[in-house]
């Protein structure tokens, strides 16, 4: 049976989609800026390309996932793709592929190198950045992801010749054409002492480790600095770097730095709506119903018996009545105790404001199809 689609079934807003088979495989993932205006451009007439057709062809249900902005939307679509890895997704995403760290290397002379994370990594392998630098592996320090691999690889250049790192992967005996064009201090050859060129890693760190809106302003500094003494390449080359950061580095929590599991919560009357985290990305998200009625309330009910034996190092809720009590009857699962969270602020806040806002549109289009109206409510 053909699926019949119906644009009004489906939001305005910026996410993800998942396309499924009648056997409720994802077949293909894609992102939009809007949701309903790129799903109805795959069944306003007949599309052109055979493989587009194809894929039509094989839908049976289409899943969203709304997110913030088109940053989440880029973040989230490079992760789904390489959980599920879709046939119609025309090149699946290599693990060195997306989005990358720079890392400053575990080395004597360390240099400045990409670091791409393995989404199939297990958890534990990348620690959590926090405000800073993360430790990766092998002690190396990391910063970023960096969503944009132009950025990314402009941003790599531009602090390696900033600073004069280096940048051979082994150190030569003798100078390189790259310390005779000033991109690098000649540390091979002893052209600055290593205590020198630590403190040159150590100022790179510092800019790195700014936050957004920080390094943005560290950026037009610099800037300002060039133009001054009229080196007005550089400062053109900056100027662009920033545009570029401005306009990619948007904020998103889909894809953090974290070195712990954790799950999202949203309580509503009748369903909770839950979104669980690996290593800081989002991984799975689920549309669920609550059981009324009893001694507990509906939301410590569920959390008990989902929880009581084997869950994430962490919680973050939407509503706790007592959160010690809680807490207490989730110890008997016999792992380390676990944190629960109801934020009041930051990127925990902002997580539970996109449960709630996948929530709500599940929600509705359960309210929807309790009364015959098309809808689909598949998990991810």
């Amino acid at each position: 049976m053909a699926f019949h689609y119906q644009p009004r079934d489906y939001p305005t807003a910026p996410g993800c989609y998942l396309m499924k088979d009648a056997s409720g495989t994802i077949i293909y993932v894609g992102k939009a800026k809007h949701l309903r205006n790129r799903l109805s451009s795959y069944f306003r007439g007949t599309p052109k390309l055979e493989r587009t057709r194809d894929l039509v062809a094989e839908v049976a249900s289409i899943e969203v996932v709304l997110v913030h902005n088109e940053a989440e939307s880029l973040f989230l679509e490079n992760n789904l793709i390489k959980l599920h890895r879709p046939k119609y997704n025309r090149a699946l995403k290599k693990d060195n592929s997306g989005y990358a760290y720079l890392k400053v290397t575990k080395e004597r002379i360390p240099r400045l190198d990409l670091h791409f994370r393995v989404r199939r990594d297990l958890p534990g392998k990348l620690a959590a950045a926090g405000s800073g630098p993360g430790s990766g592996l092998n002690g190396s320090r990391m910063f970023g992801p960096y969503p944009n691999g132009k950025f990314r690889n402009a941003l790599l250049e531009f602090v390696n010749e900033h600073y004069g790192l280096r940048s051979c992967q082994r150190m030569p005996k003798r100078v390189c054409l790259y310390y005779h064009l000033g991109k690098c201090c000649g540390i091979c050859e002893g052209m600055v002492t290593r205590e020198e060129y630590m403190e040159r890693i150590a100022q790179a760190e510092q800019l790195l480790a700014n936050k957004e809106n920080e390094l943005i302003a560290e950026l037009k500094r610099m800037m300002l600095e060039h133009a001054e003494r009229l080196e007005f390449e550089r400062a053109e080359g900056l100027r662009r770097q920033i545009a570029s950061l401005e306009k990619l580095l948007v904020k998103q929590v889909v894809d953090r730095d974290s070195s712990i599991d954790q799950d999202v919560l949203y309580f509503g009357e009748k369903h909770v709506m839950i979104i669980s985290l690996k290593e800081g990305m989002i991984r799975g998200m689920f549309f669920e119903p609550l059981q009324i009625g009893g001694e507990q309330s509906a939301a410590e009910r569920f959390l008990t018996d989902r929880y009581r034996e084997q869950g994430p190092q962490e919680l973050i809720l939407s509503e706790a009545r007592d959160l010690p009590k809680l807490k207490q009857a989730l110890r008997t699962r016999g792992a380390e105790p676990v944190t629960l969270t109801v934020p009041r602020r930051g990127d925990k806040l902002r997580l539970l404001e996109l449960c709630r806002q996948n929530y709500e549109f599940r929600a509705a289009a359960a309210a929807a199809a309790a009364t015959g109206e098309a809808a689909d409510n598949g998990e991810l």
